[in-house]
């Protein structure tokens, strides 16, 4: 920015010299040069550092039955078992860490509890979640003068995607774990004895009825908003002298001595696309057939659509103890039967009768 500026006032000084000589009138071009005041804590658009996309789908003009015949092979490749040999199993302890899932928001539902309470629940997709990659602990610190901790990491990827429109580069990220390329992954810090094989399936039975989890995701982006959407505040009166400032914040009391916008100050601006998490959410009912979970409350972050991140909760009083662990360190379900519909004990099911007359 400094050498920007610099070949700026030269330029001009230049042109400023060649004004003074009588017989010589060039046209002065300065560069205008702008310099931001702070670091944005957030862009809505990408930088202009961010090089743009340049790669093109060309067409292969394949015919139809070589557009069915390349899918065939696709499946039959990626549908094999794992190449490694299932590791071994760790057991649960005390502050044990799982691995989380990488679930889609679908909708909220109303359920109803035994005594007729009313509730709303949000349903999650598990959508084809896989392990993509074991990191170890001393793996997960690239300053090794640093102390690590005793954690580890499972990168885990969801909804397949066709891998003739990806990159090489991204594919290679695949190829050693011999799944399908995902749309989706994150990475989930765990204990090592939670440690799985690269390519082992994870289902909704991960989590079961009646515990308590944890949801991450992006909320959804409003826009820019004012004060009153985007902080509750109150406006100004409706009428009595009130000129065209109802909606407004009003003063933010930065004069005298201060003479300027405290940080942290309420006013308009961009509202949502923020990552929130939402902490000790029970799980009320799990599919096992088409991996949906019905967490409770209707306030998941993000839109109909939008990708979650689900977590064992960490409030004190909703961990897992040695009497009352989950599945560790996941469910296997290929290799257990359960059930299609899991409740939990306190829900309402609809298959039971809801009324029910004693006998004299």
């Amino acid at each position: 920015m400094a050498l920007s500026r610099l070949k700026c006032i030269t330029h001009a000084m230049k042109n400023l010299s060649l004004l003074s000589h009588p017989d010589l009138r060039a046209p002065v071009c300065m560069n205008q040069v702008r310099a931001m005041s702070r670091v944005k804590r957030r862009h809505t658009v990408p930088p202009f550092w961010l090089p743009k996309t340049t790669r093109a789908m060309y067409p292969e003009h394949m015919t139809p039955e070589n557009e069915i015949f390349l899918k065939d092979v696709i499946e039959e490749k990626y549908s094999s078992p794992l190449k490694a040999d299932c590791w071994e199993r760790g057991t649960w302890v005390k502050n044990s860490m799982r691995c989380g899932l990488i679930g889609r928001k679908i909708g909220i539902y109303p359920m109803w509890t035994k005594d007729g309470t009313r509730l709303l629940t949000t349903l999650l997709q598990v959508s084809d979640n896989q392990v993509i990659k074991y990191i170890k602990p001393e793996d997960m610190v690239q300053d090794k003068r640093k102390r690590y901790r005793e954690l580890g990491a499972l990168v885990v990827g969801a909804d397949p995607i066709d891998p003739r429109i990806i990159t090489k580069e991204y594919y290679s990220v695949f190829s050693e774990a011999g799944v399908m390329p995902k749309k989706k992954m994150s990475k989930f810090l765990i204990t090592p004895n939670a440690k799985l094989a690269p390519g082992t399936p994870l289902y909704a039975s991960h989590f079961q009825p009646g515990h308590y989890v944890d949801i991450a995701g992006i909320t959804i982006d409003r826009g820019f908003q004012g004060v009153m959407k985007r902080w509750g505040f109150k406006g100004m009166p409706a009428s009595h002298g009130v000129t065209k400032s109802h909606r407004r914040g009003g003063n933010i009391g930065s004069g005298g001595d201060k003479a300027r916008v405290l940080l942290g100050t309420k006013m308009p601006g961009n509202m949502g696309r923020e990552r929130r998490i939402l902490r000790g959410l029970k799980v009320w009912r799990v599919n096992t057939q088409h991996n949906v979970i019905w967490v409770h409350g209707p306030a998941v972050p993000g839109g109909v659509g939008s990708y979650v991140y689900i977590y064992d909760s960490i409030l004190p009083d909703h961990r897992h103890t040695q009497e009352n662990h989950p599945p560790f360190p996941t469910f296997f379900q290929d290799e257990e039967e359960i059930e299609e519909e899991l409740y939990d004990k306190e829900l309402h099911t609809f298959r039971e009768p809801s009324v029910q007359f004693a006998e004299k």
